[in-house]
């Protein structure tokens, strides 16, 4: 047997199957959040009963909230106590329990053949540094065990691949796809289809094959010849970097490249091909992760057509602290698992030599193979001849010194072993490989294909020559990549054997030819000539040796091969007919008629026509309406309050919620912006105005009006310079006290005045001031370096002046500003301004200049003050502001009723043009919708509050302004005016049939955050939204790289849209117009212009600057560096991909690079040309522009790209050194040990409000913990000894008067005697005097806050506050709250999420640490960013999206963004990569394509419904100019209806039946729909569900195995392999879900052969579409094997099997034996498919029983649904079942939703209430949810 057999013999353990329901849906968390979730928690404002009751009893509950605040305050304290104990045990053998070890079976130790083997002296096994290196291994297993079942199964590209660098372990790879049924050449293809899936997605990677490794793979030569081969192939044929360097991953020279380099990734492989490599490869996992470098495991990869998903485990302070612990015995370790002295080669147990003595060998033969063949030669031959020449020199050479060495003896010892091989049969299989290098050689890999499948293999006998042929190879490999002076063509190395072939001959010649003449085929002359020349060469390197003639092939009679009956698996049935069943629907002949020609369709008498599944037996035995049309999917979603509610308590519910969405958007919007929108005003002011427009003369009316106004005006006026006059002095004097106090206090005032010339004296007097304090600055400072950013002020004024009041300016102002110019030293400036060129008299003026000039002091000091360019001419169309040209013609586009694509970065202004185009739809009419699609339920929030608090309406009763839809909960979907949404929800509505009369009403549809249509979940359904919308539509995005092309699709989208609606009202008969006209009926909608333009908007300015920093830990104290921009790129990134554009400089950082670049390149030709104050447009300026200094930044970047070209790359290199920080790296311990001292920092810096951004859930509690208690003990050290002591004293003291006035009823006052009166009156007088005394002690002194009272007055912090009354941690937010500190994350309550945002909005809260749920589109603007942690998370998307964040408009005037300890390669990439490009995916499935043909079918306007269907079938974003795609989805649509009309879900005219209803409300679980309609038509469920006798209660039994059954199909998270390794003891979840009973197990086994079954025709039918000659080529290399000088053989035509059908079979896998039959079991289909379809086996809806990787391992999954239905505990899942709790309480939620789900799907299609199966899912459905309410 080959010795490669250690990968599992499973053929189902090999292959692999992407489960989209699988994915990190952490982005979608705050999807799931119910923003309510009974009455009591709706409200915001007490009611009037509350209110009576406070009035008692808040004392009271401020008491017991201080006592809950103590309490939590302590066990805090304790929680952080106890973690920093637990940070110092690195050891999980001391944190788990483990009952015994299972150690992975690694086949290859065992399969080492007696007959081969690589010998070495022994070492003592006993001695203790051995022992001590067995003992570390254990503990290092344990370690990198319990890391790796963390793994998250998450996309490893993300968005942004060109910030992804990472590193491939080579011999991982090499690892993951050994298998022995893999032919050589197919093996060279798997590798190159695996790096092309990253290659082709845009990664950047290298490979590193460790010098070290090498050794391990000694005993097995096939690998370690097909690893050397793997290395020169991947260096010499493609462009991949590959490294060898490297001895092993403890060595300098590699730890240095990881600090420079820091990648992304290290992809691993967890098992090696022994036990010693296994620990090998365990090693370089450990180092990786305490490196900071996270690991991906190699194992358990798949891919789409747009991501690759792979095991992701991040580095944590854990495996620092580990590695630290132990790495000097893991170095120790390492050396000794490499450690290999003295190796001996040892044959048939007695032929014994040293590898040095083969290596010795080699050299010499290619020695005289240079003098032979001096031109060079194809390295086919080249490896062939060396192979056979120093094999055949060797063994002889070993058997003659065996024969003279051992004589008689060797009698005796060889019965127990195989006979060697004589010299002549080694000559004779030396012969036969040369002939199948000559085939190689000329035949091509279309033939090779077809070649007949041999069951046979090699014996025993053979094997040990093989072996010692490869090991000869991989020598040869060796030499020969160092040699340099030799041309050897090295394209086809992948292709140096082929074993079948070479199988195929030995059978020939072994079997057949000895039958006679009619078995004697030809060679061919040309492959005759090409193996003489071959075996002619090895006779001449045999040297002394002779070996005999080429001819005859076979001189001795020597048996090579036995028969072997298990090696492939008997695929000699018949492939099934590929005919398909004829449906007869419009929708189905108008996509897919014109490829329906060519495929064959079967007779209506044929089996499989009539052998449909009925489900009519299942009904009537059950009392079932399957086909029972069932509630809309939005009825079911939870209705909390809806305006068409008559009952009083529903609509005091919608009231208390509208006051709260009210108040919530008063904290995203200023309450002076409210608009209020009366329909029957504006229709009448409608009609004014076109009246207006007709008269030529204004009436007497009129004019009064507006005599009116202008009085008002100039009254308004009065009053405000009144205002200034009074202001006018202490302003001044202020600014002269404090000049920055004094300018904000300054432009506060500004911006409360209207009139422009009050504004102008305000200017002027500011201005006279400044210029002031600069030049009693300058007469301290004397002869001293001046503080000019005192001078920035004066020449700020002068900036706004000239700019804004340009008409206000007379000859005496222009005079004064001309002075003011002099006096700050710019002559020329002045000069310009005046016009006049005159010498200056005035000997003061020196004292006063500057010493810069006027240029580079804008550009380096005035920095972002600089003005952009703004228009001043208003719009009528907008109120508080004056747009921007690009954001009128957004306005432009929603007048026009446009669609419009808007790039535009955060925080830019371009939501308004949502806000306007719903203005819009409420003023024309109280029917028109709008509906605004936000990505996130948190999102969804946020506008609804900004709706309420922008607009308010009078409509009829029963309808609202704004309605809200999520998955969750909604209100006024159906009567509101505006509907807030998300997608999956909008798209239930779309292809509702029962929602066309609604979808009808929809005017305008707002995408915001579009690009997640290129998402990693739910993409396709943004995509499906934005084809069925009929109206237009605006898409809104910050970054998105490639919106040409979205927008050129959309058009296209369009179009389709204008000749379909064009169609629909052609096509409408005149009886439906008569019977329109006769009742009379009016469309409530007024009719608008049609417009089906799709505008692209694209704006690149960012309103403020963002400055990046870098930070790190230096001793006790912080490094916080500026980072340049530029220092992110490289040389080769610069060429490569150019500067990228969203690359932009502050005017300082454009000052900073032509310093630089002047310092660095002394003789630069363009230094003078490109100073400031020569610059064309800075020179003479007086008021350089934002605009301007983009100019002189592009100038730069061009400059900088051009010195690449003028050959200046060392002075570039140089240059991007000089801009670049030196942080310096700190532990993890420290880094988050100091992080509070981090924000005091910040702090001090005046950097708050800031949010930190952190990725773990658990680490964002800690760190805001870490600030809040940072503060607690600085109070608590600051505070008299004595303040605890009073404190404690008088509480007691107050809940004794408490307890006193208890005794009083304080409702029978009346009762009371007057003695008891007045003691109650004294105690209720004491009782206030307590707490005021308390409230004054317990007080937070401000150097111990960070909050600003002053943002919030206290009722609207107590409002606030009471939002938090009924959660979980309601007690500790508040207080942490109180300081100014919040955190928030996902697994948060809603409520929980909207008090942290409302006080950070309104500027309470100055800190928030946050995951990335603050990332997209939230409202929280901040000063600062700090991007606290490392993940995998953080991508350039998420980076972008998050800095985003910093940089309040209006407030501050640039924004920062920290990068708290994140290696400087990472922040580098993150700086430098593009946005992403958006790409379509594979936009079909079974279920969409059936919910499509039940809209078809049920809805009342067929047309409209069919033109959906059409639109969602024909312009997916994946297809768009790309025909053949385009063929393919119409091939795979027939073949989906084909399996649907089979199982019963369509009949032949495409109208639903059966249980399609119940298919489609589960669309999003496909296949695990279809699966459990098929146990439920199968009466499984029936069977299980059997109740307790004499009850309808079911046994625990049954509901623990209906748990088990939901869990296998809806709950499938699969761990990864090695999470099975080791048998621990859990502490309460089995962790492994069990296997499904065996007749449900038997019923999925069904369901997937018919579905691989139709999936294998569809690929049968799609074949034709390949692109073949791309399938002739390797994917990577692109080498390619059609072979253009073939003139045939006699007997390789012999060899040809014409009945072996591979038509849709890749032909590199035709070499393993793969054929069309194959395709009928799904676990072979991605390695045999045609690459070029662009299809794998995630297009399949199949649903694995057991799942496996590569290595043949099995997949568990996790039992966490069935677990947590057992003990009902959350915790146990964080510690047994490796989930974070808020990702467990998510999959727990939608679980129990999902059981409610099918209960009422059920209960609507069964008659029968007492039906079993019914009452068992409503009984569990009821059970599951109090389990989790229990829970939380």
């Amino acid at each position: 047997m080959p010795e490669s057999r250690f990968v599992m013999d499973s053929a189902e353990g090999n292959f692999k199957k992407v489960l989209h329901n699988d994915a990190n849906e952490n982005a979608s968390n705050d999807d799931k959040d119910s923003e309510c979730s009974d009455s009591e928690k709706v409200g915001l404002i007490p009611t009037k009963e509350d209110k009576e009751s406070e009035s008692t009893s808040d004392s009271d509950k401020e008491d017991e909230i201080s006592d809950r605040a103590e309490a939590a305050v302590t066990q805090l304290l304790k929680e952080e106590e106890d973690s920093e104990k637990e940070a110092e045990d690195p050891d999980y053998s001391n944190t788990y329990g483990f009952s015994t070890t299972e150690e992975v079976t690694e086949q290859a130790s065992q399969t080492e053949s007696k007959d081969f083997r690589i010998l070495q002296h022994e070492c003592d096994s006993q001695s203790p540094e051995i022992r001590k290196h067995v003992e570390v291994l254990e503990k290092l297993r344990l370690h990198i065990w319990a890391s790796l079942s963390r793994a998250q199964y998450v996309s490893l590209l993300k968005d942004f691949v060109e910030s992804e660098f990472f590193v491939i372990d080579g011999d991982s790879l090499l690892l993951t796809f050994l298998d022995e049924k893999t032919q050589y050449l197919n093996y060279f293809y798997q590798i190159e289809c695996f790096l092309q899936d990253f290659t082709e997605k845009g990664a950047k990677y290298v490979i590193v094959f460790f010098k070290d490794a090498e050794q391990m793979y000694l005993p097995y030569p096939h690998c370690l010849f097909l690893r050397t081969a793997l290395i020169e192939h991947l260096r010499h044929n493609t462009g991949t970097t590959i490294h060898t360097e490297f001895s092993n991953c403890l060595s300098s020279k590699w730890e240095i490249f990881l600090r420079k380099n820091y990648p992304y990734f290290i992809v691993v492989s967890d098992i090696g091909l022994t036990s010693l490599q296994t620990d090998y490869l365990s090693i370089l996992i450990a180092h990786s992760l305490s490196k900071k470098i996270n690991i991906v495991l190699a194992s358990g990869q798949e891919y789409d057509i747009l991501r690759v998903y792979g095991y992701h485990v991040q580095s944590v302070y854990k495996h620092r602290l580990f590695f630290q612990k132990y790495e000097q015995d893991l170095r120790y370790a390492c050396e000794n698992l490499v450690r290999y002295k003295e190796l001996f080669m040892c044959l048939y147990e007695h032929l014994k030599l040293s590898l040095k003595s083969i290596q010795k060998e080699v050299h010499q033969t290619v020695c005289l193979l240079k003098q032979l063949w001096p031109e060079g030669s194809d390295i086919r031959r080249v490896v062939c001849v060396l192979a056979c020449a120093v094999g055949l020199k060797i063994y002889s050479n070993m058997l003659d010194n065996a024969n003279t060495s051992m004589g008689a003896k060797t009698e005796q010892s060889a019965r127990g072993r195989s006979k060697p091989l004589s010299p002549e049969e080694a000559a004779d299989l030396c012969r036969m490989q040369c002939l199948t290098v000559a085939f190689l050689l000329h035949m091509p890999l279309a033939q090779r294909a077809q070649i007949r499948i041999m069951n046979f293999f090699w014996t025993q006998q053979v094997l040990p020559l093989i072996k010692m042929q490869q090991l000869c190879t991989h020598f040869a490999l060796t030499q020969l990549s160092d040699t340099n002076d030799w041309k050897l063509d090295l394209t086809y190395l992948p292709d140096l054997n082929d074993d079948s072939l070479l199988i195929n001959l030995a059978h020939y010649y072994e079997v057949e030819y000895t039958k006679g003449l009619e078995f004697e085929k030809e060679l061919g002359k040309e492959i005759e000539n090409e193996y003489q020349c071959l075996w002619n060469t090895v006779t001449k390197l045999a040297v002394k040796y002779s070996f005999g003639d080429a001819f005859p092939l076979r001189k001795t009679s020597q048996l090579f091969l036995e028969r072997e009956s298990t090696l492939f698996r008997d695929y000699k049935e018949e492939i099934p007919n590929i005919g398909l069943i004829s449906v007869k629907s419009d929708l189905v002949e108008e996509y897919a008629g014109d490829i329906l020609k060519d495929l064959p369709v079967l007779e209506s008498n044929d089996p499989a026509v009539t052998s449909f599944t009925k489900y009519k037996e299942f009904d009537e035995l059950c009392h079932w309406h399957s086909g029972r049309p069932l509630t809309e999917e939005y009825e079911r979603v939870q209705c909390y309050a809806d305006a068409k509610s008559k009952d009083p308590k529903e609509r005091r519910q919608i009231q208390k919620l509208q006051t709260f969405r009210h108040f919530y958007g008063s904290t995203l919007e200023d309450s002076t912006s409210k608009l209020i929108v009366h329909q029957e005003d504006v229709a009448r002011n409608a009609n004014a105005a076109v009246k207006k427009t007709q008269k030529k003369h204004k009436s007497k009316a009129e004019t009064i009006a507006e005599e009116n106004n202008r009085r008002l005006k100039i009254k308004e006026e009065q009053k405000e310079q009144e205002q200034w006059k009074a202001l006018c002095i202490p302003t001044e004097k202020e600014i002269k006290a404090n000049l920055t106090v004094g300018i904000n206090k300054l432009e506060k005032f500004l911006k409360t005045l209207k009139s422009k010339s009050v504004k102008f004296s305000v200017e002027m007097t500011g201005l006279s001031a400044c210029l002031e304090v600069w030049k009693e600055h300058c007469r301290e400072q004397g002869n001293k370096s001046k503080d000019l950013s005192k001078a920035v002020h004066v020449m700020r004024r002068i900036h706004i002046l000239l700019e804004k009041y340009q008409d206000l300016l007379e000859k005496p102002h222009r005079q004064k500003l001309t002075r003011y110019l002099r006096l700050l030293g710019f002559e020329n400036l002045a000069c310009s301004l005046s016009g006049q060129t005159g010498e200056n008299n005035d000997q003061n003026i020196s004292n006063y200049a500057i010493e810069v000039g006027p240029a580079r002091f804008q550009l380096q000091y005035m920095d972002y003050y600089l003005l952009r360019e703004e228009r001043n001419d208003p719009d009528p169309r907008v109120q508080h502001f004056i747009p921007d040209t690009w954001q009128r013609e957004l306005l432009d586009a929603v007048d026009n009723n446009e669609s419009a694509v808007i790039v535009a970065p955060t925080s830019s202004g371009k939501t308004y043009a949502s806000y306007y185009c719903m203005e819009k739809v409420l003023k024309m009419s109280n029917d028109g919708v709008v509906v605004y699609v936000a990505p996130t339920k948190a999102l969804v929030n946020q506008v609804v509050g900004t709706i309420y608090s922008r607009f308010t309406k009078k409509l009829p009763d029963g309808l609202v302004v704004c309605g809200v839809f999520t998955r969750d909960y909604r209100n006024d979907v159906m009567n509101s005016q505006i509907l807030v949404t998300v997608p999956q929800c909008l798209e239930i509505l779309m292809l509702s049939p029962r929602c066309q009369k609604w979808t009808k009403r929809i005017q305008y549809v707002i995408f915001d955050e579009v690009h997640c249509l290129g998402g990693e979940i739910g993409a396709e359904v943004w995509e499906h939204l934005l084809v069925t919308i009929r109206c237009p539509f605006l898409a809104l995005s910050a970054t998105v790289s490639n919106p040409e092309h979205l927008t050129e699709w959309l058009q296209s989208v369009k179009r389709y849209w204008q000749h379909a609606e064009n169609r629909i009202e052609g096509s409408s008969t005149t009886s439906e117009k008569n019977f329109t006209r006769k009742c009379k009926v009016k469309s409530k909608v007024p009719e608008q212009n049609k417009s089906y333009r799709v505008r692209l908007v694209l704006y690149e300015e960012r309103y403020n600057d963002l400055e990046k920093y870098v930070c790190s830990l230096k001793g006790n104290d912080f490094m916080i560096e500026h980072c340049h921009p530029c220092a992110a790129l490289t040389v080769n990134h610069i060429e490569n991909y150019g500067i990228p554009s969203d690359l932009s400089l502050s005017p300082r950082e454009s000052i900073q690079l032509y310093d630089t670049m002047v310092k660095v390149w002394q003789e630069w030709p363009r230094a003078q040309e490109l100073d400031p104050e020569e610059f064309v447009s800075f020179k003479n300026i007086v008021v350089i522009k934002k605009a301007d200094v983009r100019q002189y930044e592009q100038e730069l970047k061009k400059e900088l790209s051009k010195w690449i070209v003028l050959g200046q790359r060392q002075k570039v290199n140089e240059l991007l050194e000089h801009l670049k920080p030196k942080p310096v790296d700190c532990s993890e311990h420290e880094k988050w040990k100091r992080f509070a001292s981090f924000v005091d920092k910040l702090h001090e810096m005046d950097k708050l409000p800031a949010i930190f951004f952190i990725f773990n859930v658990n680490s964002v509690e800690c760190a805001a913990r870490k600030v809040f208690l940072n503060l607690l003990k600085k109070q608590r050290s600051e505070q008299n000894p004595n303040t605890k002591r009073e404190k404690e004293r008088l509480m007691d003291e107050l809940r004794k008067v408490n307890k006193m006035l208890i005794k009083f009823n304080p409702q029978d006052t009346k009762k009371l005697s007057s003695s008891k009166m007045e003691n109650m009156v004294v105690l209720l007088t004491t009782k206030q005097q307590l707490q005021k005394r308390l409230k004054r002690l317990t007080a937070i002194p401000p150097l111990c806050t960070y909050a600003d009272p002053k943002a919030v007055d206290e009722g609207t912090l107590r409002k606030i506050f009471h939002r938090l009354r009924f959660e979980r941690r309601g007690d500790l937010q508040q207080m942490m709250a109180l300081r100014g500190i919040g955190y928030h994350h996902g697994s948060m309550t809603a409520k929980e999420r909207q008090v942290v945002e409302m006080l950070f909005r309104l500027g309470y809260i100055k800190v928030v640490t946050a995951t990335s749920t603050l990332a997209l589109g939230i409202n929280m603007p901040c000063k600062s960013v700090v991007f606290a942690e490392d993940s995998v998370f953080l991508d350039a998307l998420n980076y972008r999206q998050m800095s985003g964040r910093a940089g309040r408009r209006g407030q501050d005037m640039i924004g920062n963004v920290f990068f708290y300890d994140i290696p400087l390669p990472k922040v580098e990439r993150l700086m430098k990569s593009n946005v992403p490009q958006l790409k379509g995916q594979f936009p079909l499935t079974v279920s969409l394509i059936l919910r499509l043909m039940l809209l078809t079918a049920k809805a009342d306007d067929k047309a409209d419904a069919r033109a959906k269907a059409l639109s969602v079938l024909k312009h997916s974003l994946m297809s768009f100019r790309k025909e053949r795609y385009a063929e393919i989805l119409k091939i795979y649509f027939m073949f989906s209806l084909q399996f649907l009309i089979k199982e019963g879900y369509l009949d032949q005219e495409g109208n639903p039946i059966g249980f399609a209803g119940l298919v489609t409300h589960l669309y999003y679980y496909e296949p695990s729909n279809f699966v459990l309609v098929s146990f439920l038509v199968k009466g499984l469920f029936h069977k299980l569900c059997q109740p307790i006798k004499g009850s309808t209660v079911f046994s625990e039994d049954v509901l623990e195995k209906l748990v088990l059954i939901l869990a296998n199909l809806f709950g499938r998270k699969y761990l990864p392999a090695c999470s099975m390794k080791y048998k621990r003891t859990f502490c309460q979840s089995k962790v492994f879900l069990e296997d499904l009973p065996a007749d449900f197990a038997d019923a999925v086994n069904e369901y997937n052969t018919k579905v691989t079954e139709n999936f294998a025709h569809f690929l049968l039918s799609t074949a034709k579409l390949a692109d073949m000659e791309q399938e002739y080529r390797l994917p990577l290399s692109k080498t390619d094997f059609t072979s253009k000088n073939w003139h045939g053989s006699e007997l390789a035509s012999y060899f040809m099997d014409t009945t072996k059908s591979i038509s849709a079979i890749s032909p590199f896998a035709c070499l393993s034996g793969v054929i069309d039959n194959n395709l009928f079991h799904g676990e072979i289909i991605n390695k045999a498919v045609l690459r070029s379809l662009g299809i794998n086996v995630t297009n399949c809806p199949l649903l694995y029983l057991n799942k496996y990787d590569n290595q043949g391992r099995r997949q568990p999954l996790n039992a966490y649904a069935l677990d947590f239905y057992k003990h009902g505990s959350l915790i146990a899942l964080t510690t047994d079942n490796w989930l974070n709790e808020g990702d467990a309480y998510y999959a727990l939620k939608d679980f129990s939703l999902l059981i409610k789900s099918i209960g009422t799907s059920l209960s609507e299609l069964c008659d029968d209430p007492n039906d079993n199966v019914l009452l068992a899912f409503q009984q569990l459905g009821e059970i599951y949810e109090e389990k989790l309410k229990c829970a939380i």
